[in-house]
């Protein structure tokens, strides 16, 4: 065994020889990135050897890290074996996730309508005459002959009863005895929403008795070690029972981290919240609930469950009250999942007459469109690059990165986010980026970009010189070696264009395929709504330039929010909301995009940037 210090967190971590850096940090609970997996394709698991392993650079390290990073003592996490004590330092931490945690919108406009109730009980004691059992003295006092009771929670009701001489407050879910406290304790009642992402974490803590949402945060998902698509997950999660229990397990711990942090935030403690609402896409929902997703990967695509879930808190360990109820809204189908749901019950799209198209852009692009008393939904492989997977400098819309570019007097201007020195490039930059380069000629609508010696005579000369030919073809240089924190040229390349092509193209054709489903045009679609971080930050100008979204006018693109987020809050909040939810599936119809010859016909249409 191995002793593995990362720095600078300082966790220890003791390893079997041959453990790589990325699983020994993932063991750690070590947030390193790891979006192709483990794979080297990458080269985002950057860490520097302070100590132990200083063998040559393998080709993946030779491909993904500049010379200066090698010399300095940088590798690829998923290519070093730990062969003996090793000190490794982490790239500074860029918290991705706060902007997600300022986009609640619907929840606030929901009627509360609680399925927890407290009432508080001053019970007859038993006596020789009335020797009726302590649960039937409960039912007959609350008038609930049908009340259901846990075991544990039942093994633990006769000293609750008598510490405070039977008086006592009940709470209920439904026909659910979840707790019995002492005295009158009516006063509050808590619930959480959580919306697991492939890419982030999301948490509110809620008054059930108001509706107000209390506090919200959101943190990285844990298990972006294992790569950063679903797929990469269900693979890891497929290879034993022990990964897949793994998986779960992150995810949980990182979840009773937020929990920690909202009661701290409030005051709000943590046996006080008695409910939870988990919106996520369908492998998501499996991996939290620790089911196997192996048969979401292929056809027909195959979900374990589709309606809603009820489970209690302690089966999952999940730091509430132990008895709480937790509620997994239903999924769709395989691809399209309970944080779809979410979308179409924040947005209305199940109660809207006029025709209207819903996109989450996220690590998945989920579609959804009601028209015509119809509701169609798909799911398209679009997500990765628009988080900053498969881009060679691409990371998350967190410090550092380049969020919005512009070309102004035939000079290129970019917005970083903290005002930093520019670490890689977020989604919303990186369509600004070939928007703008598309609008001054320096990409072709074909998405070649252009030869400085003999195709961009009439380019600016200061856009011109920014031209130069990759390991990989030409590339674009955003920001050069004095305006990054690495020291090193950020540039934009022609691989990377290429990503976004797909990307792009992908959520274009499941548009029209939608549209010709439902026997519309675009010129009869009313408006088009953005859910999720990503579609609230992007400037709608840029992604009507490199068709990502349909021509349509921007005053009908609305950006609302992580519309999934919301959803889970408001069935949270009320239960006439959450018997929508459970409704949906049966309402919602979902087309199959990879069996479609239309849509493939449609993608390959969309490739190409308007001209």
């Amino acid at each position: 065994m191995h002793k593995v210090t990362f720095l600078p967190q300082q966790k220890v971590i003791t390893v079997p020889p041959g453990t790589n850096l990325l699983a020994a940090s993932a063991l750690a609970g070590v947030p390193v990135e790891g979006n192709c997996g483990g794979k080297g394709a990458c080269g985002k698991c950057k860490v520097r050897i302070v100590e132990g392993d200083r063998k040559e650079p393998t080709a993946a390290e030779s491909k993904g890290l500049s010379a200066d990073e090698l010399a300095n003592g940088w590798v690829l996490a998923c290519q070093r074996e730990v062969c003996g004590c090793t000190v490794a330092e982490i790239q500074a931490a860029r918290d991705a996730c706060n902007r997600k945690t300022t986009l609640h919108r619907a929840a606030s406009v929901i009627e509360p309508e609680p399925s927890v109730e407290k009432i508080a009980l001053k019970l007859s004691r038993p006596s020789i005459e009335d020797q009726t059992s302590d649960l039937e003295r409960l039912r007959q006092a609350l008038s609930r002959q049908e009340l259901s009771v846990n075991l544990k929670l039942l093994a633990a009701l006769p000293g609750a009863l008598r510490r405070r001489r039977f008086a006592v407050t009940a709470v209920i879910s439904d026909q659910q005895l979840i707790a019995v406290e002492p005295g009158d304790s009516s006063g509050g009642i808590f619930g959480l929403a959580f919306d697991i992402g492939t890419t982030t974490l999301m948490s509110s803590l809620i008054d059930l008795s108001s509706g107000a949402v209390l506090a919200v945060t959101a943190a990285t998902n844990p298990q972006n070690v294992f790569g950063s698509d679903v797929v990469s997950r269900i693979t890891h999660a497929s290879k034993s029972p022990e990964y897949l229990t793994a998986l779960q397990q992150k995810v949980i711990e990182t979840l009773n981290i937020m929990i920690a942090g909202l009661s701290a935030q409030t005051g709000v403690r943590t046996d006080e919240i008695y409910e939870a609402v988990v919106v996520g896409n369908t492998t998501m929902s499996h991996l939290f609930l620790g089911i196997d997703p192996a048969h979401l990967a292929l056809a027909p695509f195959i979900p374990a469950f589709q309606k809603a879930l009820e489970l209690d808190a302690a089966d999952l360990g999940l730091a509430m009250n132990r008895f709480g109820r937790v509620t997994v809204l239903p999924n769709i189908a395989g691809y399209v999942g309970s944080d779809t749901v979410g979308v179409i019950l924040a947005t209305d799209l199940d109660r809207r007459s006029d025709p209207c198209l819903a996109v989450d852009i996220g690590t998945n692009g989920e579609l959804v469109l009601a028209a015509n008393g119809r509701i169609l939904a798909c799911s398209t492989a679009a997500g990765p690059a628009f988080e900053g997977a498969q881009i060679r400098y691409g990371m998350r819309a967190a410090d550092g990165a380049i969020e919005a570019v512009d070309i102004y007097n035939d000079d290129l201007k970019l917005q970083v986010i903290g005002g930093l020195k520019a670490h890689g490039i977020c989604g919303s930059g990186l369509i600004d980026a070939a928007a703008a380069l598309l609008k001054a000629g320096a990409i072709e609508p074909s998405g070649r970009l252009v030869n400085p010696e003999t195709d961009a005579l009439k380019l600016p000369a200061s856009i011109r010189q920014r031209i130069r030919r990759g390991a990989g073809g030409f590339e674009f240089i955003l920001a050069d070696a004095s305006q990054t924190s690495t020291g090193s040229d950020l540039v934009l390349t022609q691989g990377d264009l290429r990503e976004l092509q797909l990307a792009k193209g992908a959520i274009c054709a499941g548009f029209k395929v939608l549209l010709r489903e439902a026997g519309i045009t675009s010129e009869d679609v009313e408006c088009v709504l953005l859910a999720g971080a990503f579609g609230n930050y992007i400037r709608v100008e840029s992604a009507l330039a490199i068709g990502l979204l349909p021509a349509l006018p921007p005053e009908k693109i609305i950006p609302v929010g992580n519309a999934a987020g919301d959803g889970a809050c408001m069935a949270l909040i009320s239960k006439s909301v959450r018997r929508r939810a459970f409704a949906l599936p049966k309402r919602v119809e979902h087309v199959e995009l990879s069996t479609r010859q239309d849509f493939q016909e449609e993608f390959i249409n969309a490739l190409a940037f308007p001209g």
